[in-house]
């Protein structure tokens, strides 16, 4: 029986997501992106109130998926389904649309220091791939947490931390954002900063030893409107005091305020879902099958598209927006379906069978 709250959560966010980087594009706060296009300084609102927040409750949406799938799967299967779902794409992806987002970056900064013409095609390419990863990274984080998680269940054969998890009270939901600001403190790698090891790890075990259970999510539901007040208040003061910073910068990133205001919007979010999202849509239908390909295949797209608009059409700095939500809304749905229907493609970029369903 499908989640349909979790569906409906997942696929919102990737839509935020989304959303995010058609902004993120052409911040003004110095977090860096692909090009280097002026754009408007108060749409930087929306990147404030979504970055503590939206990749951390996909962890944890992600962490009680497991549990669910691990219900009707052997830990043999799950890791098998693992590297053909996520591992998979995740590598392949950064040679086959990679060098895409590394190309647009070429076109704004000089990465060879004036000697391009010197430089081997592969070597150009290779570049291009490494330094074109974007939104892959979270499947490379999504992986290493499933490992983390199948060396715990080895350990804890009964399901201890589980049962003692589903007993938590409205005081312990709380007193985890302690917990939640000590993850973020710790196994955050230096120089490419987004594989933020400690916190993402650590709300995908959550997500599976205490959000998956029937308990917890019927007090979420419960203090849902409790959790989105202070959720909401954190959200004003957080972009109040960090606005014109670097809200990507790892000193802000470990601060209490931010893991607060992360903690407090992703419980806010599991129980409004819960209370008033727990039903299936016509969008949820058509988007949560194609959502991890839609999460893949969307920001090569918007960076072309950037490039496009910036040095053919030379649009004003408000334009940009509308017009990559436009130009996304209609060639990513596009693209999806071409690659899915792509042999060997699909498998690669999508994770999808390459075996033709039987009808």
């Amino acid at each position: 029986m499908r989640k349909h709250d979790i569906d409906n959560l997942r696929c919102g966010i990737v839509v935020v997501v989304i959303l995010y980087h058609i902004v993120y594009l052409f911040n003004s706060v110095g977090v860096i992106s692909n090009v280097n296009i002026q754009g408007v300084p108060g749409m930087d609102v929306f990147l404030y109130l979504c970055y503590p927040w939206f990749m951390v409750c996909l962890f944890v949406l992600a962490g009680m998926s497991a549990r669910y799938a691990l219900k009707v799967r052997t830990d043999r299967q799950f890791l098998k389904e693992r590297v053909h779902k996520i591992l998979i794409p995740s590598i392949a992806g950064i040679f086959i649309i990679g060098w895409i987002s590394g190309f647009v970056t070429s076109r704004y900064a000089d990465m060879w220091g004036g000697n391009g013409a010197a430089v081997p095609g592969i070597f150009k390419y290779l570049i291009y791939c490494l330094s074109g990863i974007g939104p892959l990274w979270f499947c490379h984080e999504l992986f290493l947490a499933s490992l983390v998680l199948l060396l715990i269940r080895k350990i804890d054969k009964k399901d201890r931390i589980g049962v003692l998890c589903k007993r938590a009270t409205l005081l312990v939901l709380f007193l985890l954002v302690f917990l939640v600001w000590g993850s973020a403190q710790i196994l955050n790698t230096p120089i490419i900063e987004i594989y933020r090891n400690g916190i993402y790890i650590f709300m995908f075990l959550l997500g599976y030893e205490l959000f998956a259970w029937e308990e917890v999510q019927k007090l979420l539901e419960k203090y849902a409107l409790l959790f989105l007040g202070i959720a909401g208040v954190l959200g004003v003061v957080y972009t109040g005091y960090y606005w014109g910073e670097n809200y990507a910068a790892m000193e802000n990133l470990k601060s209490f305020l931010t893991n607060s205001y992360a903690w407090f919007m992703t419980v806010a979010l599991l129980g409004c879902g819960r209370r008033w999202w727990n039903k299936e849509t016509a969008f949820t239908r058509y988007f949560r099958p194609r959502n991890f390909g839609l999460y893949v295949l969307h920001y090569p797209l918007l960076a072309v598209f950037a490039w496009i608009a910036d040095k053919t059409f030379h649009l004003p700095p408000w334009a940009f927006y509308p017009a990559l939500l436009v130009a996304e809304a209609v060639a990513l749905p596009a693209c999806y379906e071409l690659v899915s229907r792509t042999p060997l493609l699909k498998t690669l970029l999508l994770g999808l069978s390459w075996k033709k369903k039987k009808r």
